[in-house]
């Protein structure tokens, strides 16, 4: 089943939908902790899951006499391989990410033709984050630079048409594409009106809705959505929630996401003794969030989960 049909029932029967994301397991582990994390969830009747893909990482290793050898590892694979397990074991419809960083044109080809052999019909497609220790994105010689590329190419395969146009008559291949949207800008735009024109082309390349990013500010996620309406964009929006969970968050979540905390949050934060009382503030924040979102309309909450969900529980329960 198509994503975008999940969302389509989920408005004409005036439901809101709960969904959240999840991390594929570092490598030398097997799924017990996503299974483990998914198990509790599972009887809020989420309307799917996404697996996040992780570009390769660096690592440095010293050699004999101290110099310092540079190698490419990948320390979260099998974005593929953890899509099809969860499907299997729980019948639900998953979304695999599907990055521009680090792939090559066939690299990307190939992993559709592996997901839609295992009957995964639903992707999300973005650029990806910039390498370690690099201060801008580098594509691969033979990759895309921008998500709205990569949108192009799965909705090429989609009719049909693959890289070096080698296959006549074929199997249709039928993705459903999403891309992620920023109601606080991404940090690269110059400005927010270039932002949702870059939005706006994914959409035209094929995209059937928007996941945003992160963001504690409902105000924020509802004029974010006025303003792509403004502009033309028309497919569904589905807000992004992430529960604050570590006093730690209040500097790298602007820091990694470019996101503004809320200051009423930062204050309720600032008074926490220790973690687990951050914790709670993060649940009463999010349910807060979320209960205003559902009472807006919003028919699909997303909830980013990092891969611990015993708070999600508690949101879930108090929400849904």
């Amino acid at each position: 089943m198509q994503i975008i049909e999940t969302i389509n029932d989920a408005i004409a029967g005036r439901r809101t939908r709960f969904t959240f994301e999840l991390l594929p397991p570092l490598k030398g582990d097997g799924m017990h902790k996503i299974f483990e994390a998914i198990d509790p969830l599972m009887e809020f009747d989420p309307g799917y899951i996404n697996v996040t893909y992780h570009r390769e990482d660096v690592k440095y290793v010293e050699k004999p006499g101290g110099l310092l050898e540079r190698r490419i590892v990948r320390r979260r694979p099998g974005t593929v391989g953890t899509a099809g397990a969860i499907m299997k074991r729980y019948g639900v419809e998953v979304v695999p990410h599907l990055i521009c960083g680090g792939l090559t044109r066939y690299d990307i080809e190939d992993a559709l033709i592996d997901l839609d052999l295992l009957g995964i019909n639903n992707v999300l497609a973005m650029r990806g984050d910039n390498l370690r220790g690099e201060h801008t994105f580098s594509a691969h010689p033979d990759g895309h630079a921008h998500a709205c590329d990569l949108v192009r190419q799965i909705a090429d395969m989609n009719n049909g048409v693959f890289i070096d146009r080698e296959v006549d008559e074929c199997h249709h291949s039928q993705f459903c594409i999403g891309v992620a949207g920023y109601p606080e800008k991404h940090a690269e735009a110059p400005n927010m009106e270039q932002d949702l024109r870059h939005l706006k082309a994914k959409v035209d390349a094929g995209a059937s809705y928007i996941v945003t990013q992160m963001s504690f500010d409902n105000r924020r996620i509802l004029d974010f959505i006025d303003a792509c309406r403004r502009i033309g964009i028309t497919v569904p929006i589905v807000p992004g929630i992430k529960p604050f969970s570590t006093r730690a968050q209040l500097s790298l979540l602007p820091q990694i996401f470019h996101v503004d905390l809320p200051e009423a949050l930062v204050a309720e934060v600032l008074k926490c003794k220790d973690n687990k009382a951050v914790r709670e503030v993060g649940i009463e924040w999010a349910i807060a969030q979320a209960r205003e979102l559902k009472a807006a309309g919003l028919p699909v909450l997303h909830f980013y989960t990092m891969g611990k969900t015993d708070n999600m529980v508690k949101i879930a329960r108090a929400v849904f």
